[in-house]
């Protein structure tokens, strides 16, 4: 009898454990983008503060990855710094609500031995190094943008990523804009048949390859060459003006451009006029689903819509983002409303 009463009273506490983690619990799954991943981990760990029981699992695995699992529905949302294409959002059901979150700049960082002070280069010479045109860090047309440097006869390694990436596309879609011979090939694409170079996973990936190499240039995410003290280039803008990357370039970018924003909030802020704006600026995006049959699921993410577009746009500054324009943000609005479950 004893026995009996410890088992049902075992499976009394296990059902009561088991109702707690239903609903009280709510795991939400993501992926993609490592371009915002800073800002993403920060705004779900204080959602979760906020919200006890609500919980981001995201993997930073890259917009292509975000894109696919969005695709594939294993997700419940994708993250990309790439706004799908017509085709994508085919492939995909036909309706992708794009959000776009927070703004950064890539930048080109590299690693020359002996070399100090600012790098300065033009688009058509990133074009050049990172086809494979231009190998040695003297090559006269570097030294040409930077009279007086004591810039060595070192080769130059490339650095790129090896996966399906947004900062790619970001990366590429500037380049393909100033220079016609990339916009033939290799073009732009969120992963490209790279002329020369190592490849690394990940912004992490990249940083760390320019980081232990010597010699090498790479793309990465503005935070990555800030948080690892890595130096980066000052590029010419459309302008002519020599900009290095900041939030108030990155700011500048999108409101030079920012009344060429369509509904569907798919548009490139690279290479915008300005004479502030930093060159290779984007936009980056949340992929949405317009339904979701988990009614739980669905309020949350709309939920946590509303505060990241509002509440956490205060946190983007400190970890060097550029927060959205309150006119972007009020469009968004609108569409947060659109989602059903």
């Amino acid at each position: 009898m004893k026995k009996l009463f410890v088992l049902v009273l075992l499976s009394v506490t296990l059902a009561a454990g088991a109702v707690g983690l239903g609903r009280a619990d709510l795991l939400i799954n993501g992926a993609g983008a490592t371009f915002p991943y800073p800002i993403y981990s920060k705004w779900f760990d204080e959602y979760a503060k906020a919200n006890p029981g609500i919980h981001f699992n995201y993997q930073s695995i890259g917009s292509g990855g975000g894109i696919r699992m969005y695709g594939n529905k294993t997700v419940d949302f994708g993250a990309s710094d790439a706004p799908l294409t017509d085709a994508q959002i085919a492939s995909v059901g036909g309706q992708v609500f794009h959000f776009p979150t927070v703004m950064g700049g890539v930048v080109v960082a590299y690693n020359i031995p002996g070399f100090s002070g600012d790098l300065k280069l033009t688009g058509p010479v990133i074009a050049d190094i990172f086809s494979g045109k231009i190998t040695k860090w003297n090559d006269p047309k570097i030294k040409d943008l930077n009279p007086g440097a004591n810039l060595p006869d070192t080769d130059i390694v490339v650095c790129h990523r090896s996966d399906g990436s947004g900062t790619t596309y970001i990366f590429s879609d500037y380049l393909s804009k100033v220079s016609p011979a990339w916009a033939a090939d290799p073009g732009k694409a969120t992963a490209l048949k790279w002329p020369t170079g190592l490849g690394g996973k990940g912004n992490e990936g990249v940083t760390a390859l320019v980081q232990q190499t010597p010699g090498a240039i790479g793309y990465i995410e503005l935070i990555y060459a800030l948080n690892n003290n890595i130096p980066f280039a000052v590029i010419q803008n459309k302008s002519g003006n020599w900009v290095k990357a900041s939030l108030e370039g990155v700011t500048a970018a999108c409101a030079a451009d920012g009344d060429k924003i369509p509904d569907d909030f798919r548009v490139s802020i690279t290479d915008a006029p300005g004479a502030d704006a930093y060159p290779i600026s984007s936009m980056t995006y949340l992929l949405i689903y317009p339904h979701y049959a988990d009614k739980d699921k669905g309020e949350q993410i709309k939920k946590f819509l509303e505060w990241a577009l509002h509440d956490g746009q205060s946190l983007a500054p400190a970890l060097h983002y550029a927060p959205l324009p309150p006119t972007v943000v009020q469009r968004e609005d609108a569409q947060i409303n659109k989602i059903t479950f």
